[in-house]
């Protein structure tokens, strides 16, 4: 290997990414100096938050500067090393980026080496942040108890259709989930045990979740955003709680997002509303991990990853994500 692809931002997209918002750029590999390690990359995380750092706009990370490789998470395996810590052969995971391969240079703080035997797609996707978010997201921002009633939005993709399940497995008595087609919404009920499913693209949603949820709602686990949690925030149970995990109906809309009508639901029954990073437990990622593994292992936590071939085509998997041409997460094989 004498040459690598990478994927730069080459204009800030407006709406959803188009072929000149995305440069590929062909470079040498460089040579390695003391201490330092060639990463070949293997696979992308393909994660809507990506999608917010392409804007030139305040957030819990900088933007991505015009001309620099998209920033993301991935899995790569080290390929010749000069380093200590990385042996040849090593599986590490952290912010690969959108290339074929990168040099990593002393501290590495950013990367993690995988255990032996762990399955990339496995850490990346439900050992991975989207696990994570929906593992502290539902019981640390939620505090979901037993017998309360759940309801997921984006509920087939990776982090909510991993947060339905985490209710059900610590005893919510109904869990509800919310999904773009009726393929999904029979996906989660059948495949991933949610007791009911809404189609926000067909039903009525205020009305199905009337129906479902007749007395109220205890948690609203909210991936999207948008008119979905302006509704959800009116049917809330006394007490209940809304995660704001992410808001990914707004993250293509140059406009900012319309006000919330029932907010004062709010008031009225007590409840809280409360958004998070997942970047603030890193310190109890493999606290979670431990339990998500034996969750996996005796069958009470499903997951699914969808695989997508070629560098090439992460931007029209990041793409997907937002038209919801996927189920579970979203990988982009190199």
């Amino acid at each position: 290997m004498d040459r690598l692809r990478r994927l730069v931002l080459a204009q800030r997209p407006s709406g959803m990414i188009q072929s000149d918002n995305i440069r590929i750029e062909e470079v040498p590999v460089p040579d390695l100096g003391p201490g330092e390690a060639l990463v070949r990359v293997r696979y992308l995380s393909i994660d809507p938050t990506i999608r917010t750092w392409m804007n030139d706009a305040e957030g819990y990370l900088p933007p991505i500067g015009l001309g620099d490789v998209v920033r993301s998470l991935g899995v790569g395996e080290v390929v010749r090393s000069k380093s200590e810590r990385f042996n040849e052969g090593d599986l590490v995971m952290g912010m690969t980026g959108w290339q074929d391969a990168f040099v990593v240079s002393p501290p590495h703080s950013s990367l993690e080496v995988l255990a032996p035997g762990t399955p990339p797609l496995t850490a990346l996707g439900v050992l991975g942040i989207t696990g994570m978010a929906a593992y502290f997201g539902m019981l640390d921002v939620g505090r979901v108890a037993a017998g309360e009633t759940v309801v997921v939005s984006g509920s087939a993709g990776a982090t909510g259709s991993v947060a339905g399940q985490i209710a059900k497995i610590k005893g919510a008595s109904k869990v509800v989930g919310i999904a773009g087609t009726a393929e999904k919404c029979d996906w989660v009920r059948n495949e991933l045990g949610f007791d009911a499913a809404v189609n926000y693209r067909s039903d009525d949603v205020a009305a199905r979740l009337r129906e479902a949820c007749p007395n109220g709602i205890d948690v609203y686990f909210d991936n999207v955003g948008g008119p979905i949690l302006d509704t959800c925030i009116a049917q809330l149970a006394m007490r209940g709680r809304v995660v704001l995990c992410g808001a990914v109906s707004t993250y293509n809309d140059p406009r900012p997002p319309a006000g919330l009508r029932n907010y004062r639901s709010l008031i009225v029954k007590r409840a809280r509303m409360e958004g998070f990073i997942i970047l603030d437990y890193l310190e109890r990622f493999a606290e979670a991990r431990e339990v998500i593994t034996g969750w996996v292992a005796d069958g009470s936590l499903k997951h699914i990853e969808h695989v997508v071939k070629g560098l090439e085509n992460a931007p029209s998997a990041l793409n997907r994500l937002f038209t919801g041409d996927h189920h579970g997460k979203m990988i982009v094989e190199i």
